[in-house]
């Protein structure tokens, strides 16, 4: 080989129906390298040159006179004689246009002339689809020139025109003329003959009644245009050829693609052996929908039977046409399998989207084998035995499940026949909606006029703004036979900022299985409109307190207190009074003192009159707790609204909660009092448990025995009599008494006594049980 360029791999080259003489001459034509046989005169054997530039032309040049031939001539010297010239009109330029699907948008347009200003050639050769993949330059030459670009197969093509523009022909008597060498004619040669005649095809004649006779073909010599190949006919491949998709790896249970999305194919008529995963270059496949990063593609799995087609049947331009079940890969709709009314479409993991057109039992199934099974079912819904398991829709899943709707979730059991109507119809909720909140003003009216405290309504109508129309992302059940809301678990309906409102037109129920409680940071209010209000306990007993303000109980008519096994116990610290009819009885300062503005009458059978007593009765203990509700301020002390924070107290409780639109946290109770810490998770840390925090060692406690609270937080060894803490223990004592009136002492130590104190002298108790917090009444409740 002696070449002036350097010619590039190729991804894949194919042999297909053509000799492999026509083959290889095919090849070197299409990049314009001729060749030539001549003998190695050393080693003796015969040599095939390449060769793809004039400069490799056979030098020296070899002279011969012209000779025509006349029948008398014996000098035998060579010469050559009946010279011929042939001319004909070819293209002035040759414009050429490829495409390349991995490089779209390149601009491979180009022109080329390379006739110097030759007026005698005339018309354009338009050459689309040249196997190159970039233009290359224009003013670059010879080896310069980007070798299987874009100019260069311009320049090739305009090569072959120019080498039939003028065709020259001789025969001569030298038996050492070869191909590629340049033949120079003396003696009145024509003019075409001048620049030299270089010999590209030879038929040698001779016989025992004849003389040698060396018949040639030439062009004239040109420092610009190069001798190239005729151009072979390439196999053309009609159809499609059988072929298996391979992968680098052995029953790839995946597809084996690059980063383009092309595959690797076994071609089925090829003998050779290959690398797994190198059995051809990647392939495109076809596919009916594609585009910017969109469309539709079906990865193929190793052994898959495809059908290759060739772009204008080019064998060296193969693609992907399209896929085929075979025996080892039979088709899943099958008239056997009675499939023949489905169209199903099934991953090699069976991700399946499976559409019946059986009349009667239509359905459409996207399943996945994830989670157990995740499904959606439209229509007629059958199981694995096609039997029916029931109609509609259904979407289920053996995992977590998730529905959102970013502006907003209708969820509606009214009908709306074959999808007649808007998505948003919701007249029915709407009306529902309205009416509840007609029905909430009324009410919180009546309630304000009797002096209770109204509903707040202003939440409703938020809500109800909100939901018609989901004009704001909510959440809007309905359906006019009712909705029904069960689990054997805990159920919870919250609303972390505003009010949360049951309206029914009928009743509202509420039962239990256990206990109902209801805790109000505020108030609690309770009205009956037309109807009574009773409170009535089965069993057990009914407490009304009012733990820091009055009692009052108010009726129209009679109120009636009565005891049917028991007794009715009345006691107050200050003063009792009973009044009616301006007649009264006051009891005050142990005193009793009657008066009326008539008679007063004693109707007994005898009336004792003794020294004087007493009667103490322990005051029932009113429970304490600690609370406290927090404001947080960004840096500029601006209510930080709607902010995720995280409260843990220092017994290690933690409330989890989002600010107000005023900053404000939700209030926080604990029995004891105590630090708090807020901080402010990270949304994925909004569910983690806080660890608790280690409390301060003098702050250490022991455990609480039941039905003890402290009240404050001192702490003591449990019987005040310690050394180290007689001093704070006498301390306490004195505040206690100051604290606390004698009535009060006297129910500390009633309570007390239930929990295992001692008896209580009016200074301590003279025992205290094991595990307490100290002998001073102030440490209990």
């Amino acid at each position: 080989f002696t070449l002036v360029r350097e010619y590039p791999a190729r991804e894949q080259v194919m042999q297909y129906g053509e000799s492999d003489l026509a083959f290889i001459s095919r090849l070197l034509a299409e990049v314009g390298i001729w060749y030539r046989f001549s003998n190695d005169e050393r080693l003796g054997i015969a040599v095939v040159e390449f060769h793809d530039d004039q400069r490799h032309y056979v030098r020296p040049r070899v002279s011969l006179p012209f000779r025509p031939q006349s029948g008398l001539g014996s000098s035998g010297a060579d010469g050559v004689w009946g010279l011929q010239v042939s001319h004909e009109v070819v293209e002035k330029n040759v414009h050429f246009r490829a495409y390349h699907h991995q490089d779209a948008n390149a601009w491979l347009d180009g022109d080329v002339d390379q006739t110097r200003g030759d007026t005698t050639t005339y018309g354009e050769a338009y050459h689309y689809a040249e196997p190159y993949k970039v233009l290359g330059d224009k003013v670059d030459q010879d080896e310069d020139l980007e070798s299987e670009s874009g100019f260069f197969y311009g320049r090739l093509r305009h090569e072959r025109y120019l080498n039939n523009q003028t065709r020259l022909t001789g025969i001569s008597s030298s038996a050492s003329l070869g191909l590629a060498q340049v033949l120079a004619i003396s003696g009145g040669a024509p003019q075409a003959f001048e620049p030299g005649a270089v010999l590209t095809r030879l038929q040698l004649r001779a016989a025992r009644d004849r003389s040698f006779e060396l018949s040639f073909e030439a062009i004239p010599y040109s420092e610009s245009v190069c001798f190239r190949p005729p151009l072979l006919a390439k196999p053309k491949i009609a159809g499609t050829v059988p072929a298996r998709v391979t992968s680098s790896l052995a029953n790839d249970p995946y597809s084996h693609i690059d980063s383009e999305g092309r595959y690797k194919v076994s071609f089925l008529f090829d003998r050779d052996s290959w690398k797994l995963g190198e059995e051809s270059l990647w392939l495109r496949l076809a596919r009916p929908y594609a585009g910017d990063t969109h469309g539709l593609h079906l990865p193929l799995i190793c052994g898959t039977e495809v059908a290759i087609a060739f772009e204008q049947g080019d064998p060296d331009r193969p693609y992907i046409a399209h896929a085929l079940h075979d025996n080892r890969h039979s088709d899943h709709v099958t008239l056997l399998r009675s499939d023949y009314k489905r169209n199903v479409l099934r991953t090699p993991a069976n991700n399946k989207l499976r559409m019946e057109d059986d009349r009667g039992k239509e359905h459409i199934k996207l399943s996945t084998e994830h989670s157990g099974k995740s499904q959606l079912n439209l229509g007629h819904l059958v199981d694995n035995e096609k039997d029916k398991r029931g109609e509609g829709f259904e979407l289920r899943t053996d995992g977590w499940g998730a529905i959102r709707a970013g502006r907003g979730l209708f969820i509606s059991a009214d009908e709306q026949t074959k999808a007649h109507g808007q998505q948003l119809d919701m007249d029915a909720a709407i009306d529902q909606l309205e009416t509840a909140l007609s029905l909430a003003r009324t009410m919180a009216q009546t309630a304000k006029g009797a002096g209770a405290i109204p509903a707040d309504t202003s939440g409703q109508t938020q809500l109800n703004d909100a939901l018609t129309h989901l004009t704001e992302p909510g959440l809007l059940l309905h359906a006019p036979a009712g909705i029904g809301m069960v689990s054997p678990e805990a159920i919870c309906v919250s609303s972390g900022r505003e009010s949360v409102a049951i309206t029914s037109s009928r009743s509202t129920d509420i039962s239990a299985g256990r206990n109902i409680t209801g805790t109000a940071e505020g108030a609690i209010s309770l009205c009956a409109v037309t109807r009574g209000l009773q409170l009535k306990a089965v069993q057990g007993d009914v407490q009304l307190h009012a733990q820091s303000a009055a009692l009052h109980a108010l009726a129209q008519d009679d109120i009636k207190i009565e005891s049917l096994a028991g007794r009715i116990e009345i006691s107050a610290p200050e003063e009792l009074l009973l009044n009616c009819g301006d007649a009264f009885i006051r009891i005050k300062d142990g005193e009793i003192e009657l008066g009326a503005p008539g008679n007063i009458y004693h109707r007994a059978a005898y009336v004792l009159k003794a020294g004087a007593t007493t009667l103490t009765t322990p005051v029932t203990p009113i429970p304490y707790g600690y609370g406290a509700g927090y404001t947080l301020v960004d840096a500029q002390q601006a209510a930080a609204r709607f902010v995720r924070y995280r409260i843990t107290t220092q017994a290690g409780e933690v409330f989890n909660g989002v600010t107000d639109k005023d900053g404000r946290t939700m209030p926080v109770h604990t029995m004891l009092p105590g630090r708090v810490a807020i901080d402010f998770p990270e949304p994925e840390e909004w569910l983690k448990p806080r660890p608790t925090p280690e409390p301060e060692e003098e702050e250490e406690e022991e455990e609480i025995t039941e039905g003890i609270t402290l009240r404050i937080g001192l702490f003591f060894d449990g019987t005040g009599n310690n050394q180290s803490n007689a001093a704070a223990t006498a301390q306490c004592r004195r505040q206690d008494l100051e604290s606390f009136s004698s009535e009060e002492l006297e129910s500390i130590a009633a309570t007390c006594k239930q929990y295992g104190f001692g008896e209580f002298d009016g200074s301590a108790f003279n025992s205290a049980p094991n595990n307490s917090y100290g002998n001073a009444p102030s440490n209990v409740a």
